[in-house]
């Protein structure tokens, strides 16, 4: 699935030499570690979508240093050969991080990915909609998301729903969107 998604929104198979390494990076520690915030959608042929959350990212990234990148780092040493796969390994170990004046107002983070056939159907914002409640509930005053710069259509989408820029990087933006009580 994440593969599937994995070039902005795009299929990612011939990209990467190993197919498992951005599921190491951007699902495997959210199904893991908070899995209490992991919703799917499935359709009749099968897993079509996904959102992945941390309600308190530091706390996430604390528990994913201690838990989750160890394992994989001795599996995934580091290279240098410039590949594709080289920089998802990169990650493995120097996992991305947010600034702190970031995840100070948007404390919260996801990630959703759905596959070509279950977009424009409303499930991404039912998704996000269900995601934002249960934020809401446990008294979260934001969440944040990343998107690739060249994902028009997603940042269209986050902004439909409110997001706003917070961070503009080389490749990506960073989203914010602030909960009222």
């Amino acid at each position: 699935m994440c593969l599937l998604t994995g070039d902005a929104g795009r299929d990612a198979s011939a990209i990467f030499r190993n197919p498992e390494l951005l599921g190491h990076v951007f699902v495997g520690p959210y199904v893991v570690g908070q899995p209490d915030l992991a919703l799917v959608v499935a359709d009749d042929a099968g897993i079509a979508g996904y959102l992945l959350a941390a309600a308190d990212t530091r706390a996430f990234q604390r528990w994913a240093e201690e838990q989750w990148w160890p394992p994989l780092r001795e599996q995934y040493p580091r290279t240098a050969d410039g590949s594709p796969d080289a920089e998802i390994i990169e990650l493995l170990h120097r996992p991305p991080s947010v600034d702190d004046s970031v995840v100070a107002g948007f404390p919260a983070h996801l990630h959703i990915d759905l596959l070509e056939r279950v977009r424009g159907q409303g499930l991404g914002r039912l998704l996000i909609e269900r995601l934002l409640d249960e934020l809401q509930h446990r008294g979260s005053p934001g969440v944040h998301l990343d998107v690739a710069i060249e994902n028009a259509n997603a940042i269209a989408f986050y902004q439909h729903l409110g997001f706003d820029e917070v961070e503009r990087r080389d490749d990506a933006l960073l989203m914010g969107l602030r909960l009222g009580a």
